[in-house]
C-alpha cells in the first residue's frame, strides 16, 4: 500500500493540499527539461509518460478504494497529463510554460469530455480526464508549431 501511495502522490507532493496538482505539474516540466538537457529526448520521454501513466491508473485505483473517489492527493494524473503535454514539443522556457498554462486550463476546466471521462471507475476515471486534458493541450501546441504562431 504504501508503494501505491508514494506513486498516486508523486513522492509525496500530493500532501501538500491546495495547489498539490500545480506544483506535480511544475515539477513535471522540470523534470521534463533536466531530462531533455541530459539527453533523453523523444522515445524515452514518450516512453516514461506512457510507463506514468499506466502505473498512475494502477496506484490510483488501489488508493481510490481507501481514500475515495478522485481523492484530491493524488496528483499522478497531473504528472501523466503534464508528460503529454510535453509530447513532441520543442523544450524551451516558453513551450514549458504554455504546456503547462493550456494543461491546467484544461485539466481545471474540463470542456470537450473531459469530464465525462472522470465518470469511469477508480483509477480510469482518474487518470484518463488528465490524459485528455494533456492530449487537447499538445493538440493546440502542435498547432501553434505548424503555423509557427509563437
Amino acid at each position: 500500500m504504501l508503494f501505491h501511495k508514494l506513486i498516486s502522490t508523486c513522492l509525496g507532493i500530493g500532501y501538500i493540499g491546495k495547489g498539490a496538482g500545480t506544483v506535480a505539474a511544475v515539477a513535471c516540466c522540470i523534470c521534463w527539461y533536466f531530462a531533455w538537457v541530459a539527453g533523453y529526448q523523444f522515445i524515452p520521454s514518450l516512453i516514461a509518460t506512457i510507463l506514468i501513466s499506466l502505473l498512475g491508473i494502477w496506484s490510483s485505483n488501489v488508493v481510490s478504494r481507501i481514500w475515495g473517489k478522485d481523492p484530491a492527493r493524488v496528483v499522478i494524473d497531473e504528472v501523466a497529463g503534464m508528460g503529454i503535454s510535453l509530447l513532441f514539443i520543442p523544450v524551451t522556457i516558453k513551450y514549458l510554460v504554455a504546456a503547462l498554462i493550456l494543461f491546467r486550463l484544461f485539466d481545471i476546466t474540463k470542456p470537450f469530455f473531459i469530464r465525462k471521462l472522470e465518470q469511469l471507475p477508480g483509477g480510469w476515471g482518474i487518470m484518463l480526464d488528465d490524459v485528455l486534458a494533456g492530449i487537447y493541450a499538445n493538440a493546440l501546441l502542435q498547432i501553434v508549431l505548424w503555423f509557427k504562431l509563437f
